[in-house]
């Protein structure tokens, strides 16, 4: 069972046989799931405001909050917030902390979380990011958390959230703390670490010498980016940038790889990490779609933006709509934006005001490294000398149970997180005091666990016009560094790479790379980072010759070209994709609209068909049987369609085919996820039949070939679904398989009485589309499922031409409470790929307003 489920689950085992009794009744029901409904109409005072706000919202409760000044703005912000999610943000920022086991009492996975995270310390580095922010950074975060607190002060527990009655069944449940201003800091840690790239690829190259012990074979693995066949972000035309000064001489550490201590280093590190919830999206299908057309290819002749990131699907989703304007936009007051914020923190972080419409997609940029510390005599080996480990102690605070303490460790590269779990007997034993001895360590660098600006970044893009206001912003978005791609209403399109990316040392060729995809030797300081890009340097466009900009996870730039942002991008099919969709409109003659672009934002249209169906139709099956399924293959459009048989097969066949294929020469916890990269790596040995990859190891004395696995995997696939789905071809459909079912963030999981996750879980949606497909329904090939992990958590497309023809859509809904009619309410549309209308100006927003609020100041 995935972590994220079990740790759900766990959370909810506490209280199941109680909410059970709870729901007897239907009276007890109501009363338990209705009385944290927030009254949305009306007036009602809220203290610190210094003036009258005025909030409406739609018919499906997105709140377009107007007030006078920035402070009773953010507040205002902070008060909905609070109304709709606020158990959502207790929850997210206990996990930030490392003060889950606070909530939740007593369970290994929630202790287990909390000492990793406070082994990274995201609290503390949010703590001196306070102190580096501007004066009016801060007076926005400290107005927001007013807001929130104004919202709790009269309101008891129960009144605040359903989950705080059903919690407290158990374990104590205190009143919620106030909300702090770190707390919104905090929050954007644990962004950037689902979004921190390629740590678990530098950790899976590692393990995968053990049994493979060959690094060109471990490379093999993890393929060049095929820039001839999918474009880069930008041309070398577009790049600048600088490299880091050369290393005389390479350490190889082919020899160090091999050594059962790191070894053992390496697992217990992947299995620290691994502890860590996942608050917006963790492996396969996280990413994102953005792209920009000028307007001399849309029907309004004003550009148009695409936007939608893939993360984890959830209930409640992700993002929160939300419209935020000054009622007077000025010098004093300068915000008038509407698009998609996080519950917990200020302003809105993807949409457009007036001028300027911005979408974000994960850059992929490599801001993590793995150091291997020399540890003698508890002290790390450096050129030769030795430098002591920092500690400090953490006191972890468990609801109904005993504090726990917890010993962090620390080199100069950072925590140490190869002894932070004892995860089935993994932990190692310390060295005995006095006694000589040596082993390895592992310490994990990351840029976010240095003070950011990040959240400044947020703020200022909510004002930008221009294409200096987005550099000037990317400039202080540290972390998670995204793609930008803009454009603003006067005419222009254009895209920006933003982010601290770390320079490396340029070594000369050795067996184990190092330009940031594997370990790096801690105890040479050569391979210490050696600052990081300059803003000035980093890649971007204006206006590009071709009309459009397509920012899709793939690589930035041409290889060798511009700074050094990362090696483990996304492979650029569903970038490619998109490409050639736009390329095929503009040839044809053909002006686009938000339409258009909403429709090319569901093309299912699957590469792996494109890669794996001429290859497949070319084995002989023996058995007639088994070749009814390979038959679905030769007339099909290669559409990952909900309702197609052939994408339901060729699902099976490829989660067959990579367990057959790799299964016996990957690390446990590493199996193929089936992602673009897998899909890369089959592309490149289909043309080698005698592959030794396409050996099985777990057949001694026998060795298979391509077409071998292949026929396997075909057979096995068409016995496979006629256990799933009936053994007539025609009953099948991909979307009886590929189903998205959102679950609450803690009582949603398995092992919670059903009666439970049918109030929480919005119904599960039949969907369409795949892992590289442009609509990113992501799943795991190496789950034994072929459920939605993650997919498009909104889609937006934003018209310049006339801001009221834009359109949007959310994963779930506005509301975090399972009562509310704005819990779910626009799941359905979003599985069927429609999006709703996104009204900006005065006139539209009033026209839309279902429900009006307004919020006073109270009296002195």
């Amino acid at each position: 069972m995935p972590r994220r489920h079990r740790l759900r689950t766990a959370l909810v085992v506490v209280a199941s046989v109680v909410v059970v009794a709870l729901l007897a009744t239907t009276l007890i029901a109501a009363v338990v799931l209705r009385r944290p409904l927030p009254e949305v109409s009306g007036e009602q005072t809220v203290p610190g405001l210094a003036e009258e706000v005025h909030v409406t919202r739609d018919a499906r409760g997105v709140p377009t909050i107007v007030a006078q000044t920035p402070a009773d703005l953010f507040a205002a912000q902070g008060y909905v917030a609070a109304q709709d999610r606020f158990f959502e943000m207790d929850y997210r920022r206990h996990v930030t902390a490392g003060r889950l086991s606070e909530l939740v009492g007593a369970d290994e996975d929630a202790l287990a979380a909390d000492k990793v995270v406070r082994t990274l310390g995201w609290r503390r580095v949010a703590e001196q990011e306070w102190a580096v922010l501007p004066a009016d950074a801060r007076a926005h975060l400290e107005a927001y958390a007013a807001g929130v607190n104004a919202y709790l002060e009269d309101r008891d527990t129960a009144a605040l959230a359903m989950e705080y009655t059903v919690l407290g069944q158990r374990v104590p449940v205190e009143r919620p703390e106030p909300w702090d201003p770190v707390d919104s800091l905090a929050w954007l840690k644990a962004m950037a670490w689902d979004l921190r790239a390629n740590y678990d690829k530098e950790l899976s190259r590692a393990l995968t010498y053990q049994s493979v012990q060959d690094v060109a074979r471990v490379e093999q693995l993890f393929p060049a980016y095929p820039q001839d066949r999918n474009l880069p972000i930008l041309d070398a035309a577009a790049v600048a940038g600088r490299t880091a000064a050369p290393v005389a001489d390479a350490v190889d550490l082919t020899d160090v790889l091999a050594d059962a201590d790191l070894q053992e280093a390496l697992v217990a590190a992947d299995r620290a990490l691994a502890a860590v919830p996942h608050l917006v999206g963790d492996g396969e299908g996280v990413g994102s779609n953005s792209w920009v057309v000028a307007g001399e290819h849309t029907a309004s002749g004003a550009p148009l933006l695409a936007n939608d990131p893939h993360l984890s699907i959830s209930a409640p989703g992700i993002w929160s709509q939300v419209g935020l304007r000054c009622a007077q936009v000025d010098d004093a007051c300068p915000f008038d934006v509407s698009g998609f914020s996080l519950a917990g923190l200020p302003g809105v972080v993807i949409g457009h005001n007036a001028d300027l419409a911005w979408g974000l997609t994960n850059l992929g940029a490599d801001v993590t490294d793995f150091f291997l510390e020399r540890v003698e005599d508890g002290e790390v080996v450096v050129d030769g000398g030795h430098e002591p480990v920092a500690e400090r102690t953490e006191t972890i605070e468990v609801a109904g149970g005993d504090d726990v303490e917890l010993v962090v460790r620390s080199t100069r590269h950072g925590p140490i997180v190869s002894d932070v779990l004892d995860v089935g007997g993994l932990a190692r034993a310390p060295v005995p005091e006095g006694a000589p001895g040596r082993r390895f360590e592992v310490a994990l660098a990351w840029t976010a666990l240095q003070p950011g600006r990040t959240a400044q970044a947020v703020l200022a893009m909510m004002t930008a016009r221009d294409a200096d206001d987005v550099a000037a912003a990317a400039a202080m978005l540290d972390v998670p560094s995204q793609n930008i791609v803009f454009a603003t209403t006067d005419g222009h399109i254009g895209y920006q790479a933003p982010g601290r990316i770390p320079l490396r040392a340029n070594v000369p060729a050795s067996p184990v790379p190092s330009d940031g995809t594997w370990p790096r030797p801690g105890w040479d300081s050569r391979y210490d980072w050696q600052g990081f890009v300059d803003p000035a340097d980093m890649p971007r466009a204006l206006d590009p010759a071709e009309g459009f900009v397509v920012a899709a996870n793939q690589a930035v730039t041409p290889a060798g070209v511009g700074p050094f942002l990362a090696e483990d991008t996304d492979y650029g099919y569903r970038a490619q994709r998109i490409r050639d969709l736009l390329t095929a409109e503009i040839e044809a003659g053909r002006t686009l609209d938000a339409e258009a672009m909403a429709r090319i934002q569901t093309d299912r249209r699957t590469p792996y068909a494109d890669v794996l169906v001429p290859t497949l139709l070319e084995i002989d099956l023996d058995e007639p049987f088994a070749a009814d399924g390979q038959e679905l293959l030769r007339s099909w459009d290669r559409v990952a369609s909900a309702d197609s048989a052939a994408a339901a097969y060729l699902a099976a066949v490829w989660a067959d085919l990579l367990d057959l294929t790799f299964a016996d020469d990957l690390p446990e916890g590493h199996a193929p996820s089936g992602d673009s990269r897998w899909l890369e790596v089959v592309r490149t040995i289909l043309a080698e039949p005698t592959s030794p990859w396409w050996d099985d190891r777990s057949t001694p004395g026998v060795v298979e070939g391509r077409d071998e696995i292949l026929s396997r995997a075909l057979a096995d696939a068409r016995y496979e679904l006629t256990a799933t789905l009936g053994s007539r071809t025609e009953d099948w459909a991909w979307g009886k398989l590929h189903v998205a079912a959102p679950e609450h963030l803690v009582l949603g999981g398995e092992g919670v009485p059903g009666v439970v996750r049918s109030l929480v879980n919005p119904p599960a949606q039949r969907v369409g589309g795949g892992s590289s497909v442009v609509d990113a329904t992501g799943w795991d090939a190496a789950s034994g499922s072929f459920a939605v992990t993650s997919g498009p958590s909104m889609r937006m497309v934003v018209d310049l031409g006339d801001l009221d023809s834009s359109t949007w859509v959310n994963l779930t809904g506005t509301s975090g409470h399972p009562a509310s009619p704005h819990y779910d309410d626009q799941l359905p549309a979003w599985a069927r790929g429609e999006q709703f209308a996104w009204p900006f100006s005065d006139a539209a927003v009033e026209a839309d307003a279902v429900d009006r609020q307004t919020l006073v100041p109270a009296d002195d």
